[in-house]
């Protein structure tokens, strides 16, 4: 099982990035608070996890120990798999999820894409007596700025529209979700320094708070 990553980042994508260790690089998935995180050229470490299945191995990426065990806690709920675990941890971190738990806020759970009544439901009642290590935690969300769209940085259409697009596909609709990615990178002053995994880990914080 490989445990962590240590090497040079070599390439940073909307879902997952690349380090190299030793020659080898190794791809893993990872949320947008993560790949947020990370700085071509320079180097990292990430804690992974591997599922492994019959037609595939998957290594995924985690900031911290307690990301980490939150995302294998998640997948103890019936149903509930890591490409889904990895979707909870995008929008909250380890102690937003186990808060939400702990206090039954199914409404809270289902701000996570592809989570509905039932999941919720479910994730706190299978969860509830096992997540109480991970309350208290600190709260790496970030809130939204809230600029208007005359602020936009010239050039920055492809960037929104990336980040929009991978926002549907995680399950917002576009008319949620792009006015604040257009929040985001009107916040921002340099069009040089706009990173799409900043700016997708930002509003998928904003849009779990709005919803």
């Amino acid at each position: 099982m490989i445990a962590s990553l240590s090497g040079e980042v070599l390439t940073i994508e909307l879902d997952h990035a690349v380090i190299e260790c030793a020659g080898v690089g190794y791809q893993f998935l990872a949320t947008p608070r993560t790949l947020g995180t990370l700085t071509r050229g320079e180097h990292a470490r990430v804690m992974t996890s591997m599922t492994v299945k019959e037609d595939a191995m998957t290594l995924y990426g985690f900031t911290n120990a307690d990301d980490r065990a939150m995302f294998h806690q998640l997948q103890a709920v019936s149903g509930l798999g890591p490409k889904l675990a990895l979707a909870c941890l995008s929008v909250m971190d380890a102690g937003e999820i186990a808060m939400a738990i702990s206090n039954g806020d199914a409404k809270k759970l289902q701000t996570i894409p592809g989570v509905g009544k039932r999941m919720s439901e479910r994730m706190a009642l299978e969860l509830k007596d096992k997540v109480k290590g991970f309350v208290g935690l600190p709260d790496s969300a970030e809130g939204a700025a809230s600029p208007t769209q005359s602020n936009l940085p010239v050039g920055s259409g492809a960037i929104i529209d990336t980040v929009v697009e991978a926002l549907v596909g995680l399950g917002f609709t576009e008319k949620a979700a792009r006015p604040v990615v257009e929040a985001h990178v009107g916040a921002s002053e340099d069009l040089e320094k706009l990173e799409t995994a900043v700016i997708l880990r930002a509003s998928l914080s904003s849009l779990s708070v709005s919803k």
